[in-house]
């Protein structure tokens, strides 16, 4: 029994933020019916890399143990088959902008009154108020108007992107997941359904805490290369011989300690707490002791201190480590629902551990529509009206 069971989530999210917090709750027993639209595939499914099937791998992935149905918003009649299905759903999960469900019919009010323990998520770029509300965004354009990329990258360059999504994932996913499942400890105590608001942009600045309160505290900005987690002091990045890199995360005195000692520095004892020009010369000596040894050379050497010092990885390396491995971080999923001898696609796990209820990793993110009929029978939709539908092309079957 999954730790979600009896949760039912209609899913009408794309790309990543969304699909991701989706999936980790159908690891977690929820069941999700993603809801797809005929004339707007998810830009997921064709970036590379690409599985066996064609399918993008990431479309796959954050597809996880959910279930698809096609159905076309566009279409009156889709706001009924919407209400209907919502009657034996408790969860919507959607990422328009916002007032776009509320315009198909479909928005929290209307809905609310099919479903009144509704809980109703909406993830957006900026949230359902404010001046932004109905500005486009990505992640770069969170970060930046959250003041995190005024201080990313070094001094002399300026900000860098940085490869990984802090506003779509550190806002969006787990602002999402915390959310409704915050609602449903509410609901379970009074009954009662509630509006969710999640913005990308909001999870930034949250991401940004430490910066924005030096900020509000004392009215100064943390400069790039200014801080002691941005590479002002001597926790960094540092080349090795090879043109490989040490991830040097030496903060408290007794790791600086140790850090000193195994690079054979003493002269650079008492310097723990070093700024300005002395943290510019502790970093130089700290980083010529580093460039004259390969990677392997101080993996070995720091295997055995414990100074929060590691090798940087890249991601193969990283998904084939036995730290990984051992937690469950990597998982053969197999790549259909219907099918137990399916060859099974590696995928990264789920990042909830629990003792009684692991996640679990049924099979790989579904086709559009391969559910449609299956979906629409168990909501109670009879075999003449689905046919109906599916000639008068409201819903589809799988593509």
């Amino acid at each position: 029994m999954g730790a979600l069971d009896g949760l039912k989530i209609l899913d009408f999210t794309g790309l990543y933020p969304g699909p991701l917090a989706t999936m980790l709750l159908a690891d977690l027993g929820a069941e999700v019916t993603r809801v797809d639209a005929p004339g707007r595939p998810d830009l997921l499914r064709f970036l590379p890399p690409h599985g066996p099937d064609g399918e993008g791998a990431m479309y796959r992935t954050v597809g996880r143990n959910k279930r698809s149905i096609v159905l076309d918003l566009k279409r009156p009649e889709a706001a009924g088959v919407i209400g209907r299905l919502v009657e034996t759903h408790d969860i919507v999960v959607e990422q328009f902008r916002p007032g776009v469900m509320d315009r198909l019919g479909v928005g929290y009010a209307q809905l609310k009154a099919r479903q009144p323990g509704l809980i109703f998520c909406s993830i957006s770029a900026f949230g359902q108020t404010g001046p932004l509300a109905q500005r486009p965004g990505h992640d770069i354009n969170f970060v930046a108007l959250a003041g995190l990329s005024h201080h990313l990258g070094r001094a002399s360059g300026g900000p860098v992107p940085l490869g990984t999504l802090v506003g779509d994932v550190g806002g969006g996913t787990w602002g999402a997941v915390t959310g409704i499942l915050t609602a449903v400890i509410h609901r379970m105590k009074t009954g009662e359904g509630q509006r969710v608001d999640i913005s990308m942009t909001d999870g930034a600045l949250l991401m940004n805490a430490m910066a924005a309160t030096e900020a509000l505290a004392a009215g100064t900005d943390t400069a790039p290369e200014g801080h002691w987690l941005n590479g002002g002091t001597a926790y960094d990045y540092y080349r090795t011989a090879d043109g490989r890199w040490l991830a040097v995360g030496s903060l408290e005195a007794k790791f600086y300690g140790a850090l000193i000692q195994a690079l054979g520095l003493p002269e650079l004892e008492g310097q723990w707490l070093a700024q300005g020009e002395d943290a510019k010369a502790q970093k130089q000596a700290i980083s010529a002791a580093i460039s004259s040894h390969n990677l392997d050379h101080w993996r070995a050497v720091f295997a055995d201190v414990p100074c929060c010092v590691e090798a940087v990885l890249t991601p193969t390396e990283a998904v084939d480590s036995e730290l990984f491995g051992a937690r469950e971080m990597v998982v053969a999923v197999p790549s259909s629902a219907d099918d137990e001898g399916a060859d099974s696609l590696r995928q990264v796990g789920n990042p909830i551990k629990l003792s009684a209820c692991p996640p679990r990793y049924d099979h790989a993110g579904p086709l559009p529509g391969a559910d449609t009929e299956m979906v629409l029978s168990a909501a109670g939709f009879g075999d003449s009206e689905i046919a109906a539908l599916i000639a008068d092309e409201v819903v589809v079957t799988a593509r």
